[in-house]
């Protein structure tokens, strides 16, 4: 017995659009996992444009990729490690680091692979960037001055949940702020999809990840700083979030700071964009970041 039309056209319809969404769906997966040199920021602006003296540095990670950062020294042999988020690079954290070196501090920042002017095209959303933050974290203890009990690090938005897996077994960084980070890719994978793609959670947010974890060869699910965090104790945390952040899950600073052990902090605030407090409340996020460290670096 066949079909009758109408019912071959429907299910005729339905592969035809269980099809198309999932070439939209792997199309976006590798847009958002790949970065290729091309299609990234052009390095405009260098620390002299903010009247910071500083070095061109490099390492290269255990497995030989050569990375480009800048070091700015500093007058207290205290150093903050800065850590960009997502496609971004060095040139965002200059303002920073220009409140970095006017309390004091020395600060390297650093970049990760796949961004910046390095090499790589995928990101791996912390999985390979631990080799970066740790040829960087080795570059930092061998430079003059530096006191080792002193070094901290700032990371924005992915940049913030790097430092924190980092930090969970290196107690060499001994205070950590993340600003504006993920508590995990399954909290926040439904705002980060809709946007960066433009599209709907539903239903390509699920289709995204399984063609991402494809292309990746990682879990998604594994990528979870929740875990993390609570492995920091009992050095110290600050957290920074806004409730109406559009690109990260809004409640994601305050899973960080429930799953996190003392000494931590939070600072929430409404109304801000995506890590953007140092630009929105500069004079607030001086006092806060500043006085973080210089509590816990110098009994502030």
């Amino acid at each position: 017995m066949t079909l009758k039309k109408p019912l071959r056209l429907i299910i005729l319809i339905g592969v035809f659009l269980f099809v198309i969404v999932n070439v939209v769906a792997f199309l976006q997966a590798r847009s958002l996992v790949n970065n290729p040199l091309q299609e990234r920021s052009v390095m405009d602006k260098t620390p002299e444009d903010f009247g910071l003296t500083y070095e061109n540095v490099q390492v290269t990670t255990s497995d030989n990729l050569v990375l480009n950062g800048w070091y700015m020294a500093g007058q207290n042999s205290a150093l903050i490690i800065m850590q960009h988020g997502y496609k971004w690079s060095r040139i965002g954290h200059l303002e920073e680091a220009r409140m970095f070196e006017n309390a004091g501090y020395g600060v390297l920042i650093t970049s990760a692979r796949s961004h910046d002017i390095n090499p790589g095209e995928k990101i791996t959303f912390g999985v390979e960037e631990m080799k970066d933050l740790d040829a960087w974290t080795n570059y930092a203890l061998a430079l003059p001055g530096v006191d080792p009990e002193k070094i901290g690090m700032l990371g924005d938005s992915l940049g913030g949940s790097m430092v924190i897996q980092y930090a969970q077994d290196h107690e060499t960084i001994r205070a950590v702020v993340a600003h504006s980070a993920f508590s995990s890719m399954q909290d926040t994978i439904e705002t980060s999809v809709t946007h960066y793609t433009g599209l709907p959670p539903f239903p390509f947010a699920p289709l995204i990840k399984f063609w991402a974890e494809l292309d990746l060869g990682i879990s998604i699910d594994t990528i979870d700083a929740k875990k993390w965090i609570p492995n920091i104790s009992p050095r110290p945390v600050l957290l920074i979030h806004s409730l109406d952040d559009e690109v990260i899950s809004g409640v994601s600073g305050e899973l960080l700071f429930n799953a996190a052990h003392e000494p931590k902090q939070l600072w929430l605030e409404s109304g801000i964009t995506h890590a953007d407090f140092d630009v929105a409340m500069p004079e607030e996020y001086e006092k806060r970041v500043v006085g973080f460290f210089n509590q816990y670096f110098f009994d502030d």
